[in-house]
């Protein structure tokens, strides 16, 4: 089977966990929590790449505050189903130090991204760091990182759509699915 076929075979036979709708009215909702806890704080929303770009496009029309926005990019998956070494291959651009900053990302698996990416906040001298996440998945164990605020939680599924990917396809569904088999 070549990937392409992989590819449609995953979303052929996917679950819809959350349908476009639900995952907006999620977003919304996180939004108004955001806002109560940030809107005074001028943070810098921290996109992590490539997954956050849809979650954070959306979260920045309902946050009605002063703020700036900055991406990095670091992750273990780089395209696989499974995680293996933190790589880092976009540091963000603006200073942290002194700073509050919303790291925003499309989903907090293991924690262990959000943990890393939470230190280096740290170590660039961020004086109060947030993170929220679009999905939180439930994977039956403690994580090193929790979210501050979070959208919608899923049992441990593979999972694609609304930024999520499978070997870097799939981000661009409208909802969270469920993979029903893992290639």
């Amino acid at each position: 089977m070549t990937l392409l076929e992989e590819i449609r075979r995953v979303a052929d036979e996917a679950t819809c966990l959350y349908p476009h709708a639900e995952v907006h009215e999620a977003i919304k909702a996180m939004a108004e929590r955001i806002t109560i806890e940030l809107q005074d704080a001028h943070p810098i929303i921290l996109t992590v790449l490539n997954g956050g770009i849809f979650f954070a496009g959306e979260l920045l029309l309902h946050l009605p505050f002063p703020l700036e926005v900055d991406s990095l990019k670091a992750g273990r998956y780089q395209g696989a189903t499974a995680g293996t070494t933190m790589t880092w291959t976009l540091r963000p651009s603006l200073s942290l130090k002194d700073r509050t900053v919303l790291v925003v990302d499309d989903i907090l698996d293991e924690g262990i991204t959000l943990s890393e990416i939470i230190r280096f906040c740290e170590q660039e001298g961020a004086k109060d760091i947030y993170s929220a996440v679009l999905v939180d998945k439930m994977i039956g164990k403690e994580k090193p990182a929790t979210a501050n605020f979070v959208g919608l939680v899923t049992e441990n599924h593979y999972l694609f759509g609304y930024g999520l990917d499978y070997k870097n396809h799939l981000r661009n569904w409208p909802g969270v699915y469920a993979c029903q088999t893992v290639y």
